[in-house]
């Protein structure tokens, strides 16, 4: 079997092995896992310096971080395979040598700190140089071949664990936070840490009496995203567990407050939503973090958590192993996703998986003015900015086969008619060359219509609210969605409006609000013709009642919650906050469970 050639380090069985196989191969590896430790270091790297940016407030820092980060891993792979194209001309490298790289590459992966990621690179970098045909076991790890249960870093253990009975739990846990060691100062930190035990002894109704055996585990590194640091952890008491993360933020004064304690693990989920900005971790060993992170979220898939930290590759090689194995074990079919059809995407589902796949059409409807790479710079623009809570990420696949047997013939019909270039049919397979995957919602104009019908008044309140709040939410993170119709928004399973249409999304900043001038005459109200001058990026937020509020009970809530939605003036105020450099502050979880709400009621 090829995964169990029978290495056991990097010194004997690697000489043997070159002996056996011959330098190139060697080499090859060599050159392989090189390059992905040249990723991988400065991707740690910037890491390590969120904890310097949450220091200073550097919140612009923080974003463009997040930018610059992205690309990070793409590059390394083009290097890496330039690097194989130049130096052992790649393109003509034998079966057999390949299968050899293969070995070697695993042996090298023996003591290492992140095999998991270096195999999917190995992968990233093959399938650049293979046929597609060689997309199998022999030659990709299409399966992983290192196990990566219990690695540890060198320098840092994945968690520290503390014990109640050496300083009695409010000094533990406030040692726990001293240990972070933020050069900032914290306002109150014994203040805070009181908040943080009534929040816990009220949500367990009572403080343990009996510490049988209690042991708090917190990660070693903060998890940094916007302008808060998280500490995520479980206090262990005999046979019960209990989760937790605490927010760490800056007060209005520069100084570090607890902001909150989480306690559910719904909740602790939730900031691992898709629809929010990565995560900047310093891990030395990711698999111990997401490891530990599955303790705690038993039900969230280990891909989008991978993704959360800012391993994207790695999220869609977990992804995509999940998705294969329950292709093997269900038989529903692939079917035009429901809902209104889209003019510049193709839609569609597998009934039996939470997940929706867009293909970019050849053939866009008459009002769209964009082209496919567009398209693509608009989804890329999205994995760049704080999504808020409010825009759904996307996992973007090349070349996937799927069985042409589980695809409807209305489908197919679909697939022939509006997007003939996007795939062949290979054998037995129809292999997709680009697509975008996200998570299922329920399309809005669908819910709000439920709601309509079954006259559930309060239900159709909130989703309005939420969709206003949606809205008002991306505008503070300088995105303007372009196209706001109900239908290219969707309610997630715990009630909140996400948007997740983007070939008309720009930057708030890019935007020229304006309201609509007088008309000059009665004439030229009445004839049906717009009497001023519209340029490119001109937006006139009066308009939008015209496609959004033809229901009569749509528009009075809707004016109920969100009038100022359709002035010029809202969209103004919030660009000239985002010029002024004013960086918002979106909190993931509900503000009544914010401690400063405990100060107020002092």
């Amino acid at each position: 079997m090829l995964e169990c050639f029978p290495y056991t380090g990097l010194n004997t069985h690697m000489k043997i092995s070159v002996g056996l196989y011959g330098t190139s191969a060697h080499q090859i590896a060599l050159a392989m896992i090189q390059g992905f430790n040249k990723h991988y270091t400065p991707f740690r790297e910037t890491c390590r310096e969120a904890k310097v940016r949450f220091e200073e407030g550097d919140w612009q820092g923080v974003h463009k971080a997040v930018k610059d980060r992205i690309p990070f891993y793409d590059n390394r792979v083009d290097e890496c395979v330039e690097r194989l194209r130049t130096e052992f001309d790649a393109g003509n490298i034998d079966d057999a040598t390949w299968q050899q790289v293969k070995l070697l590459y695993i042996g090298l992966l023996i003591n290492h700190k992140q095999p998991e990621l270096a195999e999917t690179f190995f992968n990233s970098v093959t399938t650049k140089i293979l046929h597609r045909n060689y997309f199998n076991n022999d030659f990709i790890f299409v399966r992983p071949a290192i196990s990566t249960e219990y690695i540890e870093g060198d320098s840092t253990p994945t968690y520290r664990c503390y014990y109640a009975h050496n300083r009695g739990l409010r000094g533990t846990v406030k040692q726990i936070f001293l240990d972070f060691e933020w050069k900032r100062d914290f306002a109150d930190l014994d203040r805070d840490v009181e908040y943080l035990y009534r929040a816990v002894a009220t949500f367990l109704k009572g403080m343990p009496q009996r510490e049988v055996n209690f042991q708090i585990q917190v990660l070693s590194s903060a998890f940094y995203r916007n302008k808060a640091a998280y500490v995520i952890g479980k206090c262990i008491n005999g046979q019960h567990e209990y989760p937790f993360t605490v927010p760490v933020l800056h007060d209005d004064h520069g100084k570090l407050v607890l902001d909150t304690i989480l306690l559910d693990a719904w909740r602790i989920s939730l900031l691992f939503s898709l629809s929010r900005a990565y995560f900047m971790v310093d891990m030395e060993a990711p698999s111990g973090y997401v490891q530990f992170l599955r303790s705690i979220m038993p039900g969230k898939p280990r891909s989008e958590l991978y993704t959360m930290l800012g391993l994207g590759k790695q999220g869609k090689t977990m992804f995509f192993r999940d998705f294969i194995y329950h292709l093997h074990h269900s038989e529903d079919r692939f079917i035009i996703a429901p809902g209104i059809r889209g003019m510049v995407m193709l839609v569609f589902t597998l009934p039996s998986y939470p997940y929706v796949f867009k293909i970019i059409k050849d053939v866009f409807g008459s009002s769209k003015e964009v082209d496919h790479d567009t398209v693509k710079r608009k989804y890329l623009m999205v994995k760049q900015v704080d999504r808020v809570g409010r825009m759904a990420d996307t996992l973007e696949f090349s070349n996937v086969a799927f069985p042409v047997e589980r695809f409807t013939p209305e489908l197919m019909e679909e697939l022939r008619t509006l997007a003939p270039s996007t795939y062949e049919i290979e054998g037995d397979n129809i292999v997709i060359k680009h697509l975008f995957i996200e998570r299922r919602m329920e399309p809005l104009n669908i819910h709000l219509e439920k709601m309509e019908r079954t006259q559930n008044m309060e239900g159709l309140e909130h989703a309005i609210r939420e969709y206003g709040s949606a809205i008002r939410e991306l505008a503070q993170a300088n995105i303007f969605p372009g196209d706001m119709l109900w239908k290219n928004f969707g309610m997630t399973r715990y009630g909140r409006v996400v948007f997740y249409d983007y070939d008309e999304i720009e930057f708030m900043t890019d935007c020229n609000f304006r309201a609509i001038p007088p008309a000059p005459n009665f004439e030229a109200e009445m004839s049906g013709e717009v009497w001023y001058s519209v340029a490119r990026n001109d937006v006139f937020p009066e308009e939008f009642a015209t496609f959004l509020l033809a229901s009569p009970v749509l528009r009075k809530v809707f004016m109920k919650y969100h009038a100022d939605l359709l002035t010029p003036w809202f969209w103004q105020d919030a660009q000239q906050k985002i010029r002024d450099g004013h960086v918002e502050d979106f909190f993931p979880y509900p503000t009544s469970l914010r401690f400063v709400n405990c100060m107020k009621d002092k």
